[in-house]
C-alpha cells in the first residue's frame, strides 16, 4: 500500500468516526469468506457499516481527531481488526452474539467498543452491550416515570429524539427534568387545584347565592 492509499484510508476512517458515536472493534481473525461474506451481508441488512483497516491507520486515524478522547482504545488494535459503525449503540453486539450462535464459535471477538463517548474493553463486555438502552427506549422509560399528562414534556423528548441528537443517555435524562420541571414551574395552578372543576364551578356557585339571598330580603310594596 503506498503513502497516498496510507492516506485515503485515514481519511475515510476519520470521517467514519467523525459521523458515528458508537463503534466496535472486533477480531475476526480464522473467520472463512465465507463467514466474512455472512457478516458483512447481516451488518448491511441491520444497517451497520463495516470495515477492515490496519490496525496502525486507524490509531492514526484516533489519534489525529483526539489522542485523549480514544486514548483507552489504542491497546486493543492488534491482531485482524473490523471496526462496525452504528447508530444504534447495541446493534453490533446483538449481530456478534447472533453470529456466534449461528456459526457455534467465539468470532468475532469484541475487543472495545466506544458507545456515546464511553469506552468498553474485553469480550466479556458483550453481553452489557446487548442490553444497553437505546435512546429512544431510554425516553420511553422516563416518560413512563414522570407519568405526567404534561403535553409538553412528552414533545419535547419526542423531538430530541427525532432530530437525531448525539446526546448521551444522562443527557437525555437531564432534559427530560428540566423539561417536567418548567411546565410545573409554568403551571402553578394546576398544584393548587387538583381537580380543575373545583376553580370553574365554585365562582358560578357563589353568584348563585347572592341572588338567592337578596332576592329574599327584597322588599315589595304594600
Amino acid at each position: 500500500m503506498t503513502k497516498d492509499q496510507k492516506n485515503e484510508v485515514i481519511v475515510l476512517l476519520k470521517e467514519k468516526f467523525n459521523q458515528y458515536n458508537n463503534f466496535y472493534i472486533t477480531d475476526t481473525e480464522s473467520l472463512s469468506v465465507e463467514q466474512i461474506s455472512n457478516l458483512r451481508r447481516t451488518c448491511f441488512n441491520k444497517q451497520v457499516e463495516m470495515k477492515v483497516a490496519k490496525n496502525t491507520l486507524i490509531r492514526k486515524a484516533l489519534e489525529s481527531l483526539d489522542s485523549e478522547k480514544y486514548a483507552g482504545l489504542f491497546d486493543s488494535l492488534n491482531n485482524v481488526t473490523a471496526l462496525m459503525f452504528s447508530e444504534n449503540p447495541k446493534d453490533p453486539a446483538v449481530i456478534i452474539s447472533a453470529f456466534r450462535k449461528v456459526n457455534n464459535g467465539d468470532r468475532p471477538t469484541l475487543k472495545a467498543a466506544f458507545i456515546n463517548g464511553d469506552i468498553f474493553v474485553g469480550d466479556n463486555s458483550l453481553v452489557a452491550l446487548t442490553n444497553i438502552k437505546t435512546k429512544n427506549e431510554l425516553i420511553g422509560e422516563v416518560i413512563g416515570l414522570l407519568q405526567s399528562p404534561a403535553k409538553r414534556v412528552i414533545a419535547a423528548l419526542l423531538n430530541h429524539a427525532e432530530n437525531g441528537s448525539n446526546a448521551t443517555e444522562k443527557e437525555v435524562v437531564a432534559a427530560a427534568v428540566e423539561v417536567a420541571v418548567a411546565e410545573a414551574a409554568t403551571n402553578p395552578t394546576s398544584q393548587q387545584n387538583p381537580n380543575p372543576t373545583d376553580s370553574l364551578t365554585t365562582p358560578q356557585t357563589t353568584n348563585q347565592h347572592r341572588t338567592l339571598k337578596t332576592a329574599s330580603v327584597r322588599k315589595y310594596p304594600p
